[in-house]
Formats: C-alpha cells, sequence, structure tokens
C-alpha cells in the first residue's frame, strides 16, 4: 500500500509541475509579445477581434494521464527497490 500512495503523490507532483511549467511559458510568451501594429495595417482582413490563450484538452485527458503516470511511477519504485535489494 505504501508504494500505490508513493505513486500516488508521485503523479500529483509530476502533474503540479507539468501544469505550472505550462503557464509559466504562457505567461513569458504574453509577457514577450511585441505586436507589429505597424505592418498589420496593410492587411486589415487578417486582423483578428478576438484574442484566446492556451488550448482546451478533455477532462479525461487528465484522469488517463494521472492513471498512466500512477502506473509507470509505481513500477519504477518497485524495479527501484528490487534492485536495491
Amino acid at each position: 500500500m505504501k508504494v500505490v500512495i508513493q505513486a500516488f503523490m508521485g503523479s500529483i507532483a509530476i502533474h503540479i509541475v507539468y501544469i505550472a511549467g505550462l503557464i509559466l511559458v504562457s505567461y513569458i510568451k504574453t509577457r514577450n509579445y511585441k505586436p507589429d501594429i505597424v505592418n498589420a495595417w496593410d492587411k486589415v482582413e487578417t486582423l483578428q477581434n478576438e484574442v484566446v490563450f492556451g488550448k482546451v484538452n478533455s477532462p479525461f485527458l487528465y484522469v488517463f494521464t494521472f492513471m498512466g503516470v500512477t502506473l509507470i511511477y509505481g513500477v519504477i519504485i518497485l524495479l527501484y527497490k528490487k534492485w536495491l535489494n
């Protein structure tokens, strides 16, 4: 049972790092974006009136990745303990 809890906590940590990384990269890209307004007026039809940040995934995708990472992390823990002894 201890291995299951460790794998669960490891999967949570990996997902938190992944989501925090996505947020950090998006923040840096947004902060450093400098629009080219002068040349954009030449092609008025390509200007957008809506802005969308990020992408949307199905919530089921995160359930499957969470379970998959937990399984992989659990196998790694078991193999590590087996090789350690």
